[in-house]
């Protein structure tokens, strides 16, 4: 708008906040090795000297494309801090992926995995990649931090300047990279800080990639807004994860359900969580009878909220004082939330539609894609492609995501209300329900099932179950047992990937 006034904002701040109010407190403990606040607050303010010693500039790209570590949480607000924009790649991406996104962020620089350099030198052109740091590159991570000073004055940004651009998962198509602004972020993680109650004692446990916006936002984010401390892992290892919570190092478990339905297996589970208070699922919807079968199994809820990258992280939260199993909660902060039939038609409590969002916390829009940004959103209503209803009491529910519902025999189907009975059954440890091809049902409904430890699936029973709890039309038409089944690097079951998998076996 012509004449506006910019209003200053840079997310940066946080961890100087912090710093100034925690200054001995531990920021993030890794490896056994605690840094403080004081000490990673001059850490990001060495980066942002060497960076702008480099020449970067307001408003420039820098990339991150290596595993979780305390270098890396240096280097994004160290960006962020000069006024530079922080695109967060996964550290697993190689060949045309990566070069893919490369050519979509077009980052000034990136810090790197040295396995990555040979690769990255490769992408370079002019104005793409002048830099790469890591050990071996151009430069590395001690030569850009060590003669510098981390008494950096924060460059203010806008509100609305893009601060972070996080890609989505790719588990439908391509990934886009969501454009978050300064306000987005600091909007979302002070919803997880509020509803979550963090504070300064907390340790909350983060195996997930820093790149994705349930790790970054929800976890770094707001841990380091709130004067936490990151219990930093760079993967999931099960030992490591039993270690830290058994040593007592653990308040905020979070998790997603693949690793809760994990420790539901183990002996002495109760014992073995340590200090944990708080248990959180987030990065994909968690079947209700996991939450029962944990709260009984702990005397713990397993808490949840409704977000998306999209969405900076949290748009609902199912509560503490009135946790309501197989929820994701109410709308958080000024979030709002309706449900729409495909028309755009607002439709009333315990009708089924897409869930439409709107907030400061909504992105900007996708990188370089302005028609697929106008296609998600009604105004200033965002598109979710999820399916939910909301309850007389405000409470949302989802139902499905839109492109996993099936279409078979005409009438449609949605693959987690099977689901969830087929995790009432102890002989399933995880599930997952598709739509294949079928040239008499347009879709055949198939659910491919990783047995619980030392159990058989017998499917001739678990149809007749399934037969006694839902209409035939919903019965999967064929059942196929499976090791295990493919996740994305959050642990989210990629349906499209088992579905490309089980055609390509077909096809051969």
């Amino acid at each position: 708008m012509e004449g506006k006034q910019p209003i200053p904002m840079n997310i940066s701040l946080i961890l100087e906040n912090s710093s100034l109010i925690f200054p001995d407190r531990p920021a993030v403990s890794e490896n056994g090795m605690e840094v403080s606040y004081y000490e990673l607050n001059l850490l990001a303010g060495r980066v942002a000297s060497g960076l702008v010693r480099l020449g970067i500039r307001p408003g420039d790209s820098i990339a991150i494309c290596a595993p979780n570590s305390t270098e890396w949480i240096a280097v994004y607000f160290g960006a962020i801090r000069a006024g530079a924009v922080a695109v967060t790649l996964p550290d697993s991406l190689q060949g045309p992926e990566l070069k893919q996104l490369i050519d979509e962020a077009r980052p000034r620089m990136i810090y790197a995995a040295p396995e990555k350099l040979q690769e990255l030198k490769c992408l370079r052109r002019p104005g793409i990649i002048e830099t790469i740091i890591c050990h071996g590159g151009d430069i590395d991570f001690r030569q850009l931090t060590g003669t510098e000073s981390g008494k950096f004055k924060t460059i203010d940004r806008d509100r609305e300047d893009t601060c972070a651009v996080l890609f989505t998962g790719g588990t439908t198509g391509i990934p886009k990279g969501a454009m978050l602004t300064h306000e987005n972020i600091y909007t979302a993680i002070r919803n997880v800080v509020f509803n979550e109650k963090s504070n300064e004692t907390d340790r909350a446990l983060c195996f997930l990639p820093l790149n994705h916006v349930f790790g970054q936002m929800h976890i770094m984010n707001a841990t380091l807004l709130s004067g936490g401390c990151i219990e930093l892992m760079p993967s999931f290892d099960m030992d490591r994860v039993l270690d830290a919570m058994a040593g007592g190092r653990i308040t905020k478990l979070f998790a997603v359900p693949t690793v809760y339905v994990r420790l539901l297996a183990l002996k002495s589970l109760e014992k073995m969580l340590g200090t944990v208070r708080y248990c959180f699922s987030a990065a994909a919807s968690m079947a209700a009878e996991i939450v029962r079968q944990w709260e009984e199994k702990t005397g713990l809820a397993i808490y949840e909220a409704y977000g998306m990258t999209e969405s900076a992280s949290m748009v609902t939260y199912n509560h503490y004082h009135r946790h309501v199993i197989g929820s994701v909660g109410t709308p958080v902060g000024t979030v709002e939330v309706q449900i729409r039939d495909m028309e755009g038609k607002v439709l009333t409590p315990d009708q089924t539609g897409e869930i439409c969002i709107r907030g400061r916390n909504i992105m900007k829009g996708y990188l370089n894609r302005p028609e697929e940004t106008q296609a998600v959103f009604w105004g200033d209503w965002f598109r979710s492609g999820d399916i939910g209803r909301i309850d007389s009491n405000g409470y949302l529910f989802i139902v499905d995501r839109l492109k996993d519902m099936i279409i078979t025999g005409g009438e449609n189907v949605y693959p987690r209300e099977v689901e969830e009975h087929l995790y009432t059954r102890p002989d399933i440890q995880e599930c997952a329900v598709i739509g294949l091809p079928d040239p008499e049902w347009g879709e055949r409904i198939t659910a491919f099932i990783v047995p619980a430890p030392g159990s058989t699936v017998d499917t001739a029973g678990l149809k007749t179950y399934l037969k006694s709890n839902l209409s035939s039309l919903k019965v999967p038409k064929e059942f196929r047992i499976v090791d295990t089944l493919p996740k994305s690097p959050a642990g989210k079951i990629l349906k499209r990937e088992i579905r490309n998998r089980f055609l390509n076996q077909v096809g051969r």
